[in-house]
């Protein structure tokens, strides 16, 4: 598998256990966890708990696993081959399935740049009564200094610590005192309500849950880790030992898990106040502004100020998924966030371009509610050849050696494939329901 003794080395070397290997192992699979939980996917949330009450629960249990297993992919894929998922699909598909995947994930990256800026500009509007376009501006060009000109290690680190704003809406959930009792039967019993909005809330809900970035993002983040360990070719990249790969997989369902936790409050937080109060929302800041005389300040200001730190989360997700793929589909000799802007300027001038877009939205006041519901649509649509796609790689031997898929990964990804299918078919079905 073109294993390098530099790797064995560590494997022995670094046997540590507890909080110590915790803090060591969680890395890529954590920031993809944590960024899924956008201002834009927290606004699909709010809206799910605000109009559904608690009958969407369920969905962050059986959408667990199905993420684990569908990032843990991600991640061999990348560890293993020494490349990011695009540079493998390239290898293995038709180029022209490859530049039509790549189009729709980019261009639906960039509608979700562009509405979560417009989430955080709100947000913080809400908090500091500046104008709408000062916060844009102001989080526009921090995100976009933070990507082209942090080193990698300063730019992971900062990003992991992010995750801890994301407990805000666990907080918040406590302090609304929701009914326990009744949240655990409808956590643990499936339910289906056959009505256009319900269904199309759920289309939303599943779309911005298991979404396309993250499977780049979580390969190419691996791909950066071993750089940054002087893994700076793919001859020494590929293969993987035991230790790398359970330390992959533990970061992965960690940051799943947490990803549907922060989901499940959300949910129960909106439910609890919201729906029970018969509040229409569209955004998170809508929720935030009716949590206020329902549940006081303080679930107001958790609220709020948890989408400043979602999006200084999930906006480099975004705008670096959308580099990757496009690095990897054009062969850029030079290109990752271990790279210096002037070493790669090809791929920082996808991250720039991706920015300027997303800020350039709003300035020009396009809908944001819009440009999530198109980029769900898309990447709703985009996700289901691509998880066949990855299904397939992470079981060819001569790509995985050792490391394809167990017979239970493949129930669980066929399963996904099976609802993200679902999921696309539902948003065409119900097009003139929204």
């Amino acid at each position: 598998m073109g294993m390098v003794d530099t790797m064995a080395d560590n494997e022995t070397a670094d046997q540590s256990t507890g909080l110590r290997r915790w803090l060591r192992v969680l890395g890529p699979g954590l920031i993809s966890g944590a960024s899924d939980d956008d201002p834009s996917g927290i606004s699909t949330y709010s809206v799910a708990g605000a109009t559904t009450g608690f009958s969407m629960l369920w969905l962050a249990l059986i959408t667990t696993p199905m993420m684990s297993v569908v990032q843990g992919m991600s991640a061999r894929i990348g560890l293993v081959t020494g490349h990011g998922l695009m540079g493998v699909i390239r290898k293995i598909c038709p180029l022209w399935l490859a530049y039509l995947l790549a189009i729709v994930v980019v261009i639906a990256n960039t509608f979700n740049v562009g509405a979560d800026i417009a989430g955080m500009a709100a947000s913080a509007q809400l908090v500091w009564h500046l104008p709408f376009l000062f916060w844009v501006f102001f989080f526009g060009v921090v995100l976009l200094v933070a990507q082209v000109f942090l080193p990698y290690r300063a730019l992971a680190n900062t990003l992991k610590w992010l995750t801890i704003s994301l407990f805000a809406y666990v907080v918040t959930a406590f302090v609304v005192h929701p009914h326990w009792p009744e949240i655990l039967t409808h956590t643990v019993t499936p339910e289906i309500h056959f009505s256009a909005s319900w269904l199309t809330t759920m289309v939303g809900v599943l779309g911005t849950t298991i979404t396309p970035y993250l499977f780049f993002w979580q390969s190419d983040l691996e791909v950066e880790e071993e750089k940054d360990m002087g893994r700076t070719t793919v001859v020494l990249r590929r293969g993987a030992t035991d230790r790398e790969i359970k330390d992959a997989h533990l970061d992965v369902n960690v940051g799943m898990i947490f990803s549907n936790f922060v989901m499940f409050f959300i949910i129960v937080t909106c439910a609890t106040t919201l729906f029970a109060a018969h509040k229409n929302i569209q955004t998170a800041q809508d929720a935030a502004e009716a949590l206020r005389p329902l549940a006081g300040n303080l679930a107001y200001l958790l609220f709020t100020l948890g989408m400043v730190g979602t999006g200084m989360l999930g906006v480099p997700a975004l705008a670096g998924s959308s580099a990757f793929i496009a690095a990897e589909l054009f062969a850029f000799r030079r290109m990752g966030l271990c790279e210096t802007a002037k070493s790669a300027p090809k791929f920082y001038a996808v991250i720039v371009a991706g920015m300027l877009i997303g800020i350039a939205m709003n300035v020009v006041h396009v809908d944001p509610i819009k440009a999530l519901f198109w980029s769900a649509v898309l990447n709703g649509v985009a996700a289901v050849p691509i998880l066949i796609v990855m299904t397939v790689i992470a079981n060819k031997k001569s790509i995985m050696g050792k490391w394809t898929n167990s017979r239970l990964a493949n129930v669980w990804a066929l399963l996904t494939i099976v609802l993200m299918s679902g999921a696309a078919v539902g948003m065409f079905a119900f097009w003139n329901q929204q």
